[in-house]
């Protein structure tokens, strides 16, 4: 050893904590109308409660400009979770359909040629009903591989095609993504969420909750689980119009204790006298 040399210490640092490999990412899915079915026919356009991962992939594709042919099995892969914040109302759509020359209508299959064959017996009016969720709000929690999830959120951010909820006439309003990724945990991520309800369902709680319970609010969620007690076809296997096929997941169902985000008011009882501070004219009707 040289004169005057020391022997060199190791570096005792600890190493700098490595960012986890799987994250969650949250997105808000709200509009005026959504539509999210599974089993439909051809003059019956049901939607489910809330929405299938079929359409949430799909949601997904179209942000990152995927074709219909391309594949989805990165996207498929992800688990999903799913927390109904505003249930909305049902609306149906009802549609007479008739030929302005006067003609009946033809059938959907086809001849030889491959021209549509006329209705037996003829058939001049055609009726086809659609259903849409009104003023649903959802939040969507997908986790799976943090680069993925980090590309899928910048692009629902600057998506390459138009996004809908459901189908082409369901717009949704912003935001779209909530913050930045959470880590890895399906249940946690929702229920840490604060609620995403609409201002009109947000002063109805205030209006029908005591004060001191306003800071909380049960709200139901659906998780895929390989062991859950449900099982669901809405799994797309490729979206190509000439081969779409679906397969199944195992979900569960619970309910989730959610941060409402509220401020604790005595707006509408005065907390020390305990009488009314104002008259709401709509109270009764839970307006």
């Amino acid at each position: 050893m040289p004169p005057h040399s020391r022997p060199q210490q190791a570096d005792t640092a600890p190493p700098p904590t490595a960012a986890p490999t799987r994250a969650v990412l949250l997105l808000r899915l709200a509009g005026p109308m959504q539509s999210w079915g599974d089993r439909s026919a051809f003059n019956r356009r049901e939607t489910r409660p809330q929405p299938t991962k079929s359409g949430v992939v799909g949601l997904l594709a179209a942000a990152a400009g995927r074709p219909r042919e391309a594949d989805i099995t990165d996207l498929t892969g992800l688990q999903l979770g799913m927390r109904i914040d505003q249930p909305g109302t049902l609306l149906r759509d009802y549609h007479t359909v008739s030929d302005y020359r006067g003609r009946p209508l033809p059938q959907a299959g086809v001849n030889a040629k491959g021209l549509q064959r006329p209705t037996s017996p003829a058939k001049d009016t055609h009726v086809t009903q659609r259903f849409y969720l009104q003023d649903a709000v959802f939040v969507c929690a997908l986790e799976g591989p943090r680069p993925l999830l980090a590309a899928l959120a910048e692009a629902m951010r600057h998506p390459a095609f138009p996004l809908a909820l459901g189908r082409r006439c369901c717009a949704p309003t912003q935001p779209l993504v909530l913050g930045d990724l959470r880590g890895p945990g399906l249940e946690r991520a929702l229920r840490d969420e604060p609620w995403q309800a609409g201002h009109h369902d947000r002063e109805a709680f205030q209006r029908r909750t005591p004060v001191t319970l306003t800071s909380r609010v049960d709200l139901p969620a659906t998780l895929e689980d390989p062991g859950g007690e449900d099982s669901w076809q809405d799994v797309p296997l490729t979206f190509d119009p000439r081969r779409r096929s679906f397969t199944t997941r195992r979900v569960r169902h619970i309910w989730l204790d959610v941060p409402t985000g509220l401020v604790q008011t005595t707006s509408h009882r005065d907390a020390d006298t305990g009488t009314d501070a104002g008259h709401d004219p709509f109270a009764l009707l839970g307006w």
